[in-house]
């Protein structure tokens, strides 16, 4: 797709965006569509921040994936319908498939009575009890809580009073405040590796913390507020990756008039008499504006204003918001399907998330220890991983050779090693974690052509990512304890993935950012 240019000298638009992330081009479409004239720079060759799709293999370099994000959860369906950006999406059922190196396994769909079966069999009543009684409290909550993410934040107290229902409230308060441990303690599951399974998937994603780390409950909340049709509560593979949303949402952005212009970095927002006037672009342009919309992460944002241009109550909360990226994403070529011990044959079992766990007996400490490791510097041994072959369900992406494009995600390793660094260890521990996969999944590590290695250093490099922290902002943060989308400088707003509601890609943030913009300049939404 060819991108459009700015004109060599000065320009004025109503509003500049910077960065031509989801959230970035969420905004843009929303305010071209009001009227604006609207103009995105972004910095990389490509739009999508972390939501693109790739060919990354140099053995097998017509293989596409998703790089960063890889799926589509979270996002409100209003923001569909209200953008008019049609998504093409795939369901993914089974939703989950929690191996072992035994017998025994767990794939879990839509089939309550399928499922049930699998838990009686290689489970328990009471993990199938606890596990229904789990799902129908966080329902009740999804219900409750769904209109809070398009509207301007309350704290998490008024939250609950004012959104979640009376029986509820300090069940919602708990969790929000709480950690995933204690919440899923609640529900009396019999096994650790079924509560293990669901804080991993949902609890520890993108945030620095673990079992007993609180914040990790408003993690879970959050990802737990799938509301897309079709979704049935759970996250859904994209059509031709997730670069597919942000080009979409990027033509309708262009086709209502907005510029997009590409290896466009912003060096500095100008700001006058504590207002901001536009930005200046590092090849020495200028784009002059009534409102300049950061899409890029808070800190990100900060350097593009100066620390001493803001209050020091703002300097400290934004600094409260730093954490590491503790994420490591392994992207795979490969030559063919794995087969594991607890079944060999395909069920449906290759396209949910699969999640590779330590022992039952030593799952709960092996999350505590193997965080305490990434704390101290050091690479944990067994991490969390979640293992993603999403070409089983969306077999467009695959190349003339047959690969599957493949993916582990792995919760935690530190941003820096101790004693070492991820030049030296970074191929040695992807092949530890592949290693990881051959108990579970024997001779996976032959099925390997080509990797794709993003380290949180790389994450940052590579997306522009500050640390790393592929949300921004840990969603320990939530609701109005996220960043505002108004900044102290008169202009200048925020529609980065720290703002409420969350980090991921939700297009929330962006969608807000841009009902506050126009509110504030006295425009009524389109």
């Amino acid at each position: 797709m060819s991108e459009q240019s700015l004109p060599r000298s000065s320009q004025r638009v109503d509003v500049v965006i910077v960065g031509a992330g989801h959230n970035g081009l969420v905004a843009a479409v929303m305010l071209a569509r009001a009227g604006l004239s609207v103009c995105v720079l972004e910095d990389k060759p490509v739009v999508g921040g972390a939501v693109r799709t790739e060919y990354p293999f140099a053995k097998a370099p017509k293989l596409g994936t998703s790089t960063g994000a890889y799926l589509l959860g979270l996002m409100p369906p209003e923001i569909v319908e209200r953008t008019g950006v049609d998504l093409p999406l795939r369901p993914r059922d089974p939703h989950y498939f929690l191996p072992t190196t035994g017998e025994r396994y767990l794939l879990l769909g839509s089939d309550p009575e399928a499922s049930r079966r699998n838990f009686m069999e290689f489970f328990s009543e009471r993990d199938w009890r606890a596990n229904q009684a789990l799902n129908a409290e966080i329902a009740m909550l999804r219900d409750d809580i769904a209109p809070t993410w398009l509207r301007e934040p309350l704290s998490i107290e008024e939250t609950a009073e004012r959104y979640v229902r009376p029986a509820l409230r300090q069940v919602f308060v708990d969790l929000c405040r709480g950690s995933v441990g204690d919440y899923l303690s609640r529900f009396d599951f019999k096994s650790d590796l079924l509560r293990a399974m669901y804080a991993v998937t949902d609890g520890f994603s993108g945030l620095f913390g673990t079992w007993d780390t609180p914040g990790t409950g408003m993690n879970f909340l959050v990802h737990n507020m799938c509301r897309l049709p079709g979704s049935n509560g759970t996250w859904m593979i994209v059509e031709g990756g997730m670069g597919t949303i942000t080009q979409r949402f990027a033509a309708e952005a262009r086709r209502l008039g907005a510029v997009i212009e590409c290896n466009a970095g912003v060096e500095s927002v100008i700001v006058e008499g504590g207002v901001s006037k536009g930005v200046v672009l590092k090849d020495g342009r200028r784009v002059l504006a009534e409102v300049v919309l950061c899409n890029a992460d808070p800190f990100r944002m900060r350097s593009l204003v100066g620390r001493e241009a803001l209050p020091a109550d703002y300097n400290q909360r934004i600094d409260g918001y730093q954490r590491d990226g503790s994420t490591f994403k392994v992207n795979l070529a490969l030559k063919g399907l794995p087969r594991f011990r607890c079944l060999p044959e395909d069920r449906g079992q290759y396209g949910p998330t699969i999640h590779l766990l330590p022992d039952e007996e030593v799952v709960i400490q092996s999350l505590i220890d193997g965080f305490a490791d990434v704390k101290a510097g050091r690479l944990p041994e067994f991490p969390t991983i979640e293992w993603y072959i999403h070409t089983t369900v969306d077999p467009t992406l695959r190349d003339a050779d047959g690969h599957h494009n493949s993916a582990l995600f792995v919760q935690w390793v530190p941003y820096a090693i101790e004693g070492s660094s991820w030049e030296a260890e970074e191929e040695r521990y992807a092949r530890h974690l592949l290693s990881i996969c051959d108990r579970f999944a024997p001779g996976t590590s032959d099925l390997v052509a080509d990797m794709f290695v993003l380290h949180p250093a790389k994450v940052e490099s590579h997306f522009g990512i500050t640390r790393g922290h592929i949300h921004h902002v840990d969603n320990a943060f939530g609701f109005a304890d996220r960043l505002p989308h108004a900044t102290p400088i008169g202009g200048l707003y925020s529609c980065s993935a720290g703002c409420h509601p969350a980090g991921s890609v939700i297009g929330a943030a962006g969608h807000n950012a841009a009902e506050r913009v126009l509110k504030d300049l006295g425009r009524a939404p389109a």
